[in-house]
């Protein structure tokens, strides 16, 4: 499976993001891509940095208008696209939802996102409720894809519970930066960790993973954009800088299963151990 991650900056202009998304697809397409992922909340500026009633506007049904859209380019150019949208469920009820349109256009599932953040810059809280489409792989033409998003890739047990589900590769939309009041050292720490924790997942349950980040400065927050694709084993097999960029790597669909009989980490957990990881802190 090939996969293209489609970076870039965001500005106000909703057509002009879905024109900046279209052609990151039609350049996958032509590069011989399976798999299109796309990062968190592509349709406009990261509205989270603070809370503004009037946001809640910018939310649309699912499916609705976006995913019609993702939907005709993923079957015009016969590709799955992973996307991201402000989801309105219901009066009062909105989601981060990312969605799967598979290649020839059929909507395949979403994904809301379980971990809501409330840090500075990041007020999600404020406007997302926390999903409950549990850690359900979505099926594709390409394969089961184990869909998170953004502050999900912080936590393991998001990735062990779509692994232990059957999903074939760990896909993460995200929106992710710098505070500019930080100093470069500790900006380099937090990328740093971000990079690391991702390619544990992916070494802990063998399997590839991929992170699609914005970039661009947007009201205080500097997206560090970085995005990349790592193995099972967490090598690195493309990674991108800070700048707008389309990125492809070829994950070994072979190799997962290569490196679990030799890493065997689900064979030997000890599931009768860890009761108490239901447990919000062992006091």
């Amino acid at each position: 499976m090939k996969i293209t991650l489609v970076q870039h900056a965001c500005s106000a202009d909703p057509e002009a993001n879905l024109g900046r998304v279209h052609d990151g697809i039609a350049e996958a397409a032509a590069g011989g891509a399976d798999l299109v992922l796309l990062q968190e909340l592509h349709n406009g500026p990261y509205f989270c940095v603070r809370e503004e009633v009037r946001a809640f506007d910018l939310a649309e049904p699912v499916p609705g208008p976006t995913t019609e859209r993702l939907s005709g380019w993923a079957a015009r150019y016969g590709v799955v696209v992973v996307g991201s949208v402000f989801e309105r469920r219901a009066a009062g009820v909105y989601h981060n939802t990312a969605v799967v349109l598979d290649r020839d256009g059929r909507f395949a599932g979403r994904y809301r996102k379980a971990h809501i953040p409330d840090d500075p810059g990041y007020s999600e809280k404020f406007y997302f409720t926390p999903g409950d489409t549990g850690f359900e792989p979505i099926d594709t033409a390409v394969g089961r894809l184990g869909v998170l998003v953004c502050w999900d890739q912080w936590f393991p047990e998001a990735a062990r519970l779509m692994a232990l589900a059957g999903a074939e590769i760990l896909l993460y939309p995200t929106a992710i930066g710098f505070d500019p009041s930080d100093d470069d050292a500790e900006q380099a720490r937090q990328l740093d960790a971000w990079i690391t924790v991702q390619r544990g997942h992916a070494i802990a349950n063998g399997l590839p993973l991929a992170a699609c980040n914005r970039v661009g400065t947007e009201d205080g927050n500097h997206f560090w954009g970085n995005s990349f694709v790592c193995g099972p084993q967490g090598e690195m097999l493309a990674r991108a800088g800070a700048q707008e960029t389309v990125l492809s790597a070829d994950p070994d669909s072979a190799r997962p299963e290569q490196v679990r009989r030799v890493w065997p980490f689900l064979r030997d957990r000890r599931i009768d151990a860890y009761v108490e990881l239901a447990r919000r802190f062992r006091d």
